[in-house]
């Protein structure tokens, strides 16, 4: 976590705070789609501890520690959280067919670009739609890095989920995409241990070692992944749509968001999981 000493707080201003506040939806208290865990697990890939007293400054609500943490926090980390958020927003409104507001959004990002002292975020990136009309095809499942016992099984998921979308069970096309995603992304880490446990983004524990990879959630392995340069930068954003939708498994979490997936959700996450498995075994054009 970022500490107080010698650290100047977040030049955010009040009119900058505004943009935020919308977009990420914090009138009501919430952040987005966020429930309690899901938000603490967001911000502690960042090592943050966002549940703590130091952001409690104004309260205990999501938005309210948010706030916080804009108080207390230096530029650069502000910057690369908000930005991230930013990614979510956007990816949410996509999966869910909802507008993005693009006036108030493309203000965000410059200031997001001034905290982290960048230039325009979005001349070296794809836009989002730009990735969501490019067609991925599937890999051979046996280029994938995983054990040969598992191949049959991911074989079969994958056929399912497309049968799940063509029947319209788009939440159980969801949740197959998240679980194939995650085997594929457990079957590398176990392919190059080494590799994945030097990344700067591996969970660490609380004695500061690296925790076993059972113990590592799928946005840990999505985050190290693309450290490695085994997802882009774009699928990474997608993916960790995908993983936010299959955190819905869980039906208290979905009535919390409200969230609904429809035909355009599930083929965006399955679209999603393409473009990861042609990135993981470098087919991605």
């Amino acid at each position: 976590m970022a500490t107080e000493g010698g650290c100047s707080v977040s030049s955010l201003t009040e009119t900058d705070k505004l943009y935020f506040e919308k977009l990420l939806g914090m009138a009501g208290g919430y952040v987005l789609h966020y429930t309690d865990a899901t938000f603490g697990e967001f911000f502690s890939r960042h090592k943050i501890e966002i549940h703590g007293q130091r952001y409690q400054i104004y309260g205990t609500s999501k938005a309210k520690k948010m706030r916080g943490f804009w108080e207390v926090e230096p530029d650069a980390l502000v910057g690369t959280v908000l930005d991230e958020l930013l990614d979510v927003y956007e990816t949410n409104c996509s999966l869910n067919d909802r507008s993005i507001e693009t006036a108030a959004l493309k203000k965000a990002r410059a200031i997001t670009a001034r905290l982290s002292g960048r230039d325009d975020p979005l001349t070296s990136q794809q836009t989002d739609d730009n990735f969501l009309r490019r067609e991925f095809t599937i890999p051979s499942i046996s280029k994938l890095p995983v054990e040969a016992q598992v191949i049959p099984i991911i074989e079969n998921r994958l056929a399912e989920a497309r049968k799940t979308m063509g029947v319209s069970a788009y939440l159980s096309t969801i949740f197959l995409c998240g679980s194939i995603l995650e085997a594929v992304l457990l079957g590398a880490a176990q392919k190059e241990p080494a590799r994945f446990n030097r990344a700067s983004a591996s969970p660490k524990a609380g004695d500061g070692s690296v925790k076993r990879f059972h113990e590592w959630t799928l946005a840990q392995f999505i985050d190290v992944a693309c450290e490695l340069d085994l997802l882009k930068p774009d699928v990474k954003k997608f993916s960790h749509g995908l993983r936010d939708f299959r955190n819905y498994i869980h039906p208290y979490e979905q009535m919390s968001s409200g969230f609904t997936p429809d035909d355009h959700t599930a083929k965006l996450c399955f679209q999603a999981l393409k473009a990861a498995l042609a990135s993981i075994v470098g087919e991605r054009k």
